[in-house]
């Protein structure tokens, strides 16, 4: 039997436009029948929606192995040469490998340090050291003293080889036994107050630290008056002070310019003799510190 031919009723094969050499759902003949136009739009739909799904899949594939290929690149570069924090980053083994020196031996450096600071108060403890100038106008300079919000004009003052003669009651043996060599003092007034200082200059401080620790109450330095400071301290209770640093020791008398006694309540006169005694205490450490710096430089 002939076989049919399309359009003659024979069995026709189904269009797949997925498959290669189908017949497309029309006849090529004069039939007279018209394309399947929904048919042809429906194909060409489905074809460019299965081009658009192999792009978008490859795509993915690509930017997956583009960041898998990322990842790899940065752990080689970050994996294990970075130090965690906290942790030091090192050759391994760097503590067992001796790394030799350009000439092939250790280096050896000759071991040096910084000489130890000077102490001001060695060169004001005994005469051998202590050597700067020394007089009334170097030890109390100016013709006022502040201390604080107080104010003190400076008065008489006077030098002396022979200590007891410018003290009373116990302090000249005080001062004798001890070896006093000189004994400046210098009278600051206030209002009407006065207070004089005593300074008495020993070779040693061994002299000076006795002299302090063998004086007692009644051991007082005399008042200094003159240059228009009235006489005070002569026959009235005033206050005073007793005091060393290095080889020096330091007194001081207090009181009231016209005579009258000193009492506990008088706080202005005890404020008076305790600002010349730490300005006292001041300009001796402050030779020390003079002399140690000028040694140091030199």
């Amino acid at each position: 039997m002939r076989p049919m031919s399309f359009g003659q009723g024979g069995p026709q094969q189904q269009w797949d436009p997925w498959k290669p050499n189908s017949q497309q759902p029309w006849s090529g003949g004069g039939s007279g029948e018209s394309p399947d136009w929904a048919a042809l739009a429906d194909a060409s739909e489905a074809r460019a929606k299965r081009r658009r799904l192999l792009f978008i899949g490859g795509g993915a594939l690509a930017t997956v192995a583009i960041g898998t290929a990322v990842a790899v690149a940065v752990v080689s570069a970050n994996g294990s040469d970075e130090a965690s924090p906290g942790t030091s980053s090192q050759v391994p083994g760097a503590t067992d490998v001796d790394i030799p020196s350009p000439t092939g031996a250790a280096p050896s450096f000759a071991p040096t340090s910084a000489p130890p600071p000077l102490d001001p108060k060695d060169f004001i403890a005994s005469a051998k050291k202590d050597k700067a100038p020394l007089s009334p106008d170097i030890l109390f300079p100016g013709t006022q003293l502040t201390m604080g919000e107080a104010v003190y004009k400076k008065g008489p003052t006077a030098d002396t080889g022979n200590c007891a003669s410018a003290a009373k009651s116990t302090l000249p043996k005080v001062l004798n036994d001890n070896d006093c060599t000189r004994l400046i003092r210098v009278t600051y007034t206030k209002d009407d107050m006065a207070v004089t200082v005593g300074v008495a200059v020993f070779d040693t401080e061994a002299q000076a630290t006795r002299a302090k620790q063998q004086a007692d109450k009644k051991s007082i330095v005399k008042s200094l008056s003159g240059g228009g400071v009235k006489d005070f301290c002569s026959g009235a209770v005033c206050r005073s002070t007793t005091n060393s640093y290095g080889r020096y020791a330091y007194f001081t008398i207090a009181g009231f310019t016209a005579g009258k006694d000193v009492t506990t309540k008088d706080t202005a006169v005890f404020a008076t003799g305790d600002d010349l005694q730490e300005f006292t205490f001041r300009q001796i450490r402050r030779r020390g510190v003079a002399q140690a710096s000028a040694a140091a430089e030199g």
